[in-house]
């Protein structure tokens, strides 16, 4: 989940410096950050107007927290997620966060940012898995969760996009 975190944020980055040419220099403002945190999940379609797979649980408004707390272009993991990328032999990708993280409902948490060096991110062929092999999802028990949010003012360029579709 990290690797494919990493790869997302790479990906920002090179899709907003592209952008910027084509919409103009406040593109540059656009940001994501991401929070993982790892624990058990509920699921399932709610019913409706428009059906959509949904996930809920404590795991998910962890991570939302976690995501909440983060830095635009960062990856930042919960101590849950940080000892499963420990268990995978990982330690490398951690730096403890200084101060720790005021979550409504859970209190202080103590948090991790997570740095994958250059060659350590995912695939570096894009017909490659991000995820290379199955001893990497440390249980079957446990699902990691993932928040990417724009960090940017909505709508911001929505029209000039809107032209170019």
């Amino acid at each position: 989940m990290c690797r494919f975190a990493a790869d997302c944020l790479a990906l920002f980055e090179r899709l907003t410096h592209d952008l910027e040419v084509i919409l103009g220099p406040d593109t540059a403002d656009l940001g994501l950050r991401v929070g993982i945190h790892s624990g058990p999940i509920t699921s399932g379609v709610l019913r409706g107007e428009k059906p959509r797979y949904q996930l809920f649980g404590d795991t998910i408004n962890t991570t939302s927290r976690i995501e909440s707390a983060g830095e635009r272009g960062r990856i930042h993991v919960s101590q849950d997620t940080a000892d499963l990328i420990r268990v995978a032999g990982k330690e490398a990708w951690l730096t403890k966060r200084e101060d720790h993280v005021k979550a409504k409902g859970k209190g202080s948490l103590q948090t991790y940012w997570v740095c994958i060096r250059e060659g350590q991110s995912g695939s570096t062929n894009q017909d490659e898995s991000v995820v290379s092999s199955a001893d990497e999802v440390p249980s079957k028990d446990f699902v990691s969760s993932m928040m990417v949010r724009d960090n940017s003012q909505k709508n911001r360029h929505k029209d000039k996009l809107d032209r170019l579709v």
